[in-house]
């Protein structure tokens, strides 16, 4: 696991809760050496500090996202704002985190997404041209790949798993992402990105649609 901070009190304190979680830690200070780390060994995750010096937090998740699509990232801010969380999320974290913060909720947010990483199901969900095969991890669109992210793909596995059913945001906050209570603009991004890799027209999506004043619904091709 790599954690970039250039922060030596919080890296410190951060690998001290991994490691005593099970994980092997490297930690590192900047930018450009987090980018070298990850290409030299590849992470199972990054937790990531947006604050950084030249190469600011943002730009290193494009880079790693660029590298590695499937490669899980939790982004640490000091911004509170809402707008600087969703522009993080909108980069392609996966989860955050708004410092000051509970190491021991950074421990269950990593066990979290990894343990996403790793579902025991061994299944191919299909809606025509748009198949997901959750053992690999893996989604196409008209034989294509797509480049999900950890959370993109366990939402779209989640709603071709249940076509047809209105969710709300607080429901899929629940049962895709584990929490119980957040920021519920998490899942506004996460399904706006979803859409601009899913479907022909995001701004008139065919699949994944807009219940106003209630949620979000997976139409499978055809209809439910």
């Amino acid at each position: 696991m790599l954690v970039v901070d250039d922060d030596p009190t919080v890296s410190d304190v951060v690998r001290r809760y991994l490691e005593q979680d099970g994980h092997r830690v490297r930690l590192v200070g900047d930018g450009p050496t987090a980018l070298a780390a990850a290409r030299a060994e590849p992470p199972d995750l990054v937790v990531l500090d947006r604050m950084l010096g030249d190469l600011d937090g943002l730009e290193v998740c494009r880079r790693l996202r660029a590298r590695s699509p499937r490669l899980p990232v939790i982004m640490l801010t000091a911004l509170s704002e809402e707008a600087d969380r969703v522009t993080g999320l909108e980069t392609g974290a996966d989860d955050y985190l708004t410092k000051p913060f509970s190491p021991r909720e950074l421990v269950l947010r990593v066990r979290s997404v990894l343990r996403r990483t790793r579902p025991p199901a061994d299944e191919v969900l299909c809606d025509g041209d748009l198949v997901a095969d959750t053992a690999r991890r893996t989604a196409t669109l008209g034989g294509r790949p797509l480049p999900l992210t950890v959370r993109e793909f366990d939402l779209l596995e989640f709603f071709l798993s249940h076509p047809g059913r209105t969710w709300s945001r607080a429901q899929l906050l629940d049962r895709v992402w584990g929490w119980r209570f957040g920021d519920q603009s998490t899942v506004t991004v996460h399904v706006r990105r979803l859409r601009e890799k899913v479907e022909a027209d995001p701004a008139a999506p065919a699949r994944l649609l807009t219940v106003w004043g209630v949620g979000y619904r997976y139409e499978a091709a055809g209809g439910a």
